[in-house]
């Protein structure tokens, strides 16, 4: 028998009756080419979304356990459809929720990570012959209440799968042939991507490329699965595959560029210039559950300084009132939210043994009247926050200055 294949098919994959039989078409050719098939669905179309603002006319802030009940029926949903449409054509199948195929994890709701995976009813399944489908973006807490893995959680439950199973690589199916330089809706030059490391697909997740979830490549990366993004309807899509380095990625100094609109960025102003008063602002934002990306803080001026960073406009509210507390407590200055910016950046492994990346990116911004507010680096990647009306442009600029539109 031929290796394990996990395959993914997000939910504009899966939109509709049609898009979902031809998703089952897709694995069935897996299964008759001889190789044990575990299929993870999203919920079908905008099904989550339309669930979410369902939730917020009933009530503005809906209860977390309750919410997340509700959005996990979106992927029973699909999986149920799925597992249907392989029956129609004559090959058995199955659909199991996360609980169902052991996906156990923690206890934060809306963004729970997976603890364990136990799949010992998956290969029960496989073992009969089915084509397993099993729901993305859930998993059972240790309450045994079903908790959601956040934004792009299907993509975690493939890859966590994947690894669990031993498969010989994981497939993500969505509506773009895989990962590109640049989002090509904003860039039209973008180029795909044959081949991509662990380290920078993690950062140009973290950066805005909403090709592929972040806390997804993080375990492909720990357990070693090979990944491979292709387009869901199209065969002759070579796609992308996300692996270990290789040699040849060494050559490019800079292999993406990206732009997330979806930061807010906050300030505190006047905040007491001793020690443990940075420690007091982080450790509340992390008792509310909230990732802060991008810190800064200014010079003393008097016996106070400011502290700015930014979060995702998902965790804002949390943080607006983690924040309400800490302002009290330290009695600092006016908090400060602004929703009006981007954060671009450029990545490649390259940057580790090359000079000269930032000041080639700052001069590019500045030559095209861009205004950096925030930086941020690490190894192989440089973010900048800009006014979100230059975030396009930015990005369009940084894509060509360093010459990512010409193929390698």
């Amino acid at each position: 028998m031929k290796e394990l294949i996990v395959m993914k098919f997000g939910g504009t994959s899966v939109a509709d009756p049609e898009k979902i039989q031809r998703a089952a078409d897709r694995a069935i050719a897996k299964r008759k080419a001889g190789h044990p098939v575990v299929v993870v669905v999203s919920a079908p179309g905008e099904m989550t979304d339309e669930l979410i603002a369902l939730a917020r006319r009933v009530a503005p802030e809906p209860d977390s356990r309750e919410l997340d009940m509700l959005m996990a029926t979106g992927e029973q949903v699909g999986i149920s459809l799925f597992a249907i449409a392989c029956r129609a054509r004559g090959v058995p199948a199955v659909s199991l929720t996360g609980p169902q195929a052991g996906i156990l994890a923690d206890e934060a709701h809306t963004k729970a990570r997976i603890v364990e995976i136990k799949p010992r009813k998956v290969h029960e399944e496989l073992a009969r012959g089915n084509i397993v489908t099993v729901a993305g973006f859930q998993g059972l807490n240790p309450h045994r209440d079903i908790a959601t893995l956040g934004r792009g959680g299907s993509d975690l439950t493939a890859v966590a799968l994947a690894a669990a199973l031993k498969a010989g690589h994981c497939e993500i199916y969505t509506d773009v042939h895989g990962v590109y330089t640049a989002d090509p809706r904003v860039v039209p030059e973008a180029r795909l991507i044959e081949r991509i490391s662990y380290d920078e697909m993690l950062e140009l997740a973290g950066a805005g490329a909403q090709v592929m979830q972040a806390r997804s490549i993080e375990v492909a990366k720990k357990f070693g699965v090979p990944i491979r993004v292709a387009h869901a309807f199209d065969v002759h899509s070579k796609g992308t595959w996300i692996t270990g380095e290789v040699s040849s990625m060494e050559e490019a100094v800079v292999t993406g560029v990206a732009l997330d609109r979806n930061q807010v960025k906050v300030t505190i102003r006047d905040v007491p210039d001793k020690p443990g008063m940075a420690a007091e602002i982080f450790v509340a934002m992390g008792k509310a559950d909230v990732n802060v990306d991008m810190i800064i803080q200014s010079a003393a001026h008097g016996s106070v300084n400011d502290i700015s960073f930014t979060v995702h406009k998902d965790d804002h509210a949390n943080a607006v009132k983690a924040l309400a507390q800490v302002q009290k407590r330290l009695k600092t200055g006016p908090i400060e939210h602004n929703v009006n910016v981007s954060k671009v950046s450029v990545v490649g492994v390259g940057m580790r043994s090359h000079s000269g990346v930032a000041g080639k990116m700052f001069k590019n911004l500045a030559d095209n009247r861009v205004n950096i507010e925030m930086i941020a680096t690490s190894e192989i990647k440089i973010s900048c926050v800009v006014d979100r009306t230059d975030g396009d442009r930015a990005l369009r600029c940084l894509h060509k200055v360093f010459g990512l539109d010409k193929k390698p």
